[in-house]
């Protein structure tokens, strides 16, 4: 498969940085096509209206965050928009404490579109929607889109805005919604920068208090710990509206909600999940795909994982049925299988052909050599237990680079000093702290 210069450039860099590229990671993409043909019909489905929730369980450096990475690719390209964020400390599920409004908050501020990938993309997302309000309007009503866009007809655009919140099947705070796009549109046609940024202060859930939005806004409710996922869903909607796919979130880092010390706490962030979960399977959310990444513990562990709450573990199921050697990608919680040795040869072949791209060299490894890496990294101590994709790129690419830059050098004397203490043994990544637990 051919890629050009940009996706090369930036897939080394993050492979480099221990990173999953943002761009061009259909090049990398090998050993999962039964998992991606599931997410693509998930997708068509969600397009459609529809909703569902995935689990996407692995140890560290399985591939975790590259599958999200790899669904949030696919989202973009069929027209969702989409939010990939890290669950950590200060962004939980439940909470009284603003947490889970600031979950809220961190999911639309890393909000992408095919076409918008940085910056305040809400905003543009509303004002692409104004903008066909107008021209929906001007066509309809005769009317010169030049006088729209200085504010005439008023009520008919607000109407619009409002009949649009007013057809969703998720009430939330649709009507809510519909009351701060109006003060952005009429911050648009004013021309007024502050009204424009407490409105959409508000759609990012950076409104604390009912007090303030009432007096800068006149919205008598806020998004706040409580209704914060009724928000979602109303943006869901909303995209459908505007005519997006649907809304795409993925949430990545799942095991911090394991490490949660209290037992309360943990039980009560499960319990929202357990929400999520019933609104997207039973079809109440419209246009939504929620994914997690989390490790086999943070899923499975009947301590303290999500099974110890028993509602939710009976819904994701056990774990030794997804041990199976069979794949049954309809499961909600689905394993991330090792890479086979033919897939990540595979895997190595594709990345020289990136990097060469990258830096325009031509550097020369041939089928004898992979295979003679992939034999060093796999017969040393510690291999079952902590040699992981993440560990084999990252070697792999120190290989390239020494070659690159010692062009005198072969890679066949490179892979002889490398492997000389065929003892040296991979030990376990310094990044890996899953089963490190706060106290």
């Amino acid at each position: 498969m051919k890629i050009n210069p940009k996706q090369a450039a930036v897939i080394i860099k993050s492979l480099e940085g221990g990173v999953v590229p943002n761009l061009g990671i259909e090049h990398l993409l090998v050993g999962r096509k039964k998992e991606v043909e599931e997410v693509l019909g998930v997708l068509d489905d969600v397009s459609n209206g529809g909703s569902d929730i995935r689990f996407w369980v692995g140890d560290f450096g399985s591939g975790k965050s590259f599958m999200l990475n790899t669904i949030e690719q696919f989202a973009l390209g069929k027209n969702f928009v989409t939010s990939t964020i890290d669950l950590a400390p200060q962004r939980r599920f439940y909470a009284t404490d603003k947490k889970a409004q600031a979950l809220y908050s961190e999911i639309v501020d890393n909000i992408k579109t095919k076409t918008a990938r940085s910056g305040n993309v809400i905003e543009q997302i509303i004002d692409q929607w104004l903008m066909r309000i107008f021209s929906d309007l001007s066509q309809k009503n005769d009317i010169p889109m030049e006088d729209l866009l200085k504010g005439s007809n008023k009520q008919e655009v607000r109407n619009e805005i409002l009949n649009a919140m007013a057809s969703f099947s998720s009430v939330g705070l649709s009507f809510e919604f519909g009351e701060a796009i109006n003060k952005y549109y009429q911050a648009f046609v004013e021309n007024d920068r502050m009204l424009k940024l407490k409105a959409i202060r508000w759609i990012r859930g950076d409104i604390s208090t009912k007090t303030e939005a009432k007096k800068e806004l006149g919205i008598n409710q806020i998004i706040n710990d409580d209704n914060y996922f009724d928000a979602l869903k109303n943006l869901a909607e909303l995209f459908l509206a505007i005519g997006y796919s649907g809304f795409v979130i993925n949430f990545d880092e799942a095991v911090n909600l394991y490490k949660i010390p209290q037992s309360v706490t943990r039980e009560r962030n499960y319990e929202r999940i357990l929400n999520i979960y019933n609104e997207c399977k039973s079809g109440k959310a419209k246009g939504l795909f929620v994914n997690f990444g989390a490790t086999r513990k943070t899923v499975f562990d009947t301590n303290r994982g999500m099974s110890s709450y028993g509602a939710l573990s009976g819904r994701l199921g056990d774990e030794k049925d997804i041990n199976s050697s069979l794949i049954n990608t309809k499961r909600t919680a689905l394993l991330l299988k090792p890479l086979s040795e033919e897939e990540i040869y595979t895997l190595l072949e594709n990345l020289v052909n990136i990097y060469n791209t990258n830096y325009k060299i031509d550097i020369d490894i041939n089928q004898n050599q992979i295979i003679r890496y992939m034999e060093g990294q796999l017969n040393r101590p510690g291999a079952d237990e902590f040699l992981t994709p993440r560990s084999v790129i990252k070697d792999f690419l120190e290989i390239l680079d020494l070659k690159r830059q010692n062009p005198d050098v072969t890679v066949d004397q490179i892979l002889d000093d490398k492997y000389s203490n065929v003892l040296d043994p991979i030990e376990k990544d310094p990044l890996d702290q899953d089963d490190i637990l706060l106290i």
